[in-house]
């Protein structure tokens, strides 16, 4: 289903594009069928802007060209996954803790495409948990404004929780060098709400809710993908 969906997404890359390569499963599958392409000539002059470490190793492993995000004048668009998609094109992203990196590419796009399978589909955002990515400075303080935040905006419950290594012990360190806070709340009722609370607490770097982005859904199926627009 992911590979169906990433080739969906390929039909949208003309040659000469500068594109956004998100982070995740399904986009490194993307990244795969684009260097794909890029060896056979079907595509040209493309260049990437990788939004995390892994993706930018998955790129140069797949052959396809990388520009540093400081020297892209502008992205003309953006392939990435989602943790959860809502009717409204209302993302959760940050499962694999790049949501930052992956929000400055995604806004500064002319457009983004997410790519994802069935399963991501929900009627509303907040199953999945929420990250959050904040400095590590005086974490617990911005932790628990995160949770009054969250509370504020309408959710039921939160759980904040300090995302964590492998082995449990270290915490999670993002490729710029912030922790996330994963805050299970359920449901989210009112994420345009969340979005700007959180976004008004000095220490949070950035949230997970990406609104007002995403253009178009591609949902892999078994036999094929299907296609959303707003």
């Amino acid at each position: 289903m992911k590979a169906h969906a990433a080739a969906a997404a390929l039909e949208y890359v003309e040659s000469g594009m500068i594109l956004g390569l998100g982070s995740g499963s399904t986009a490194e599958i993307f990244i795969e069928q684009l260097g794909a392409a890029l060896k056979t000539g079907a595509l040209s002059g493309i260049r990437g802007v990788p939004t995390s470490a892994m993706t930018e190793r998955a790129a140069q492993g797949a052959g396809v060209p990388l520009m540093p995000a400081d020297q892209a004048s502008r992205i003309d668009l953006t392939i990435d996954g989602a943790d959860e998609v809502d009717g409204r094109f209302r993302l959760i992203k940050g499962g694999g803790g790049c949501l930052l990196r992956e929000k400055i590419i995604a806004h500064a796009s002319d457009r983004m495409i997410v790519v994802v399978d069935e399963t991501k589909l929900v009627e509303m955002l907040g199953a999945f948990p929420l990250p959050v990515e904040v400095d590590p400075f005086a974490f617990t303080i911005t932790a628990k404004k995160v949770f009054d935040a969250l509370r504020a905006s309408g959710a039921p419950r939160c759980d904040v929780a300090l995302r964590r290594r492998g082995d449990g012990l270290e915490p999670f360190v993002t490729d710029g060098g912030h922790f996330i806070l994963d805050c299970a709340c359920g449901e989210l009722p009112d994420p345009e709400a969340a979005a700007r609370r959180l976004a008004a607490i000095p220490g949070v770097m950035e949230h997970g809710l990406f609104i007002g982005l995403a253009r178009t859904v591609i949902v892999g199926e078994e036999d094929g993908a299907e296609v959303l627009e707003i």
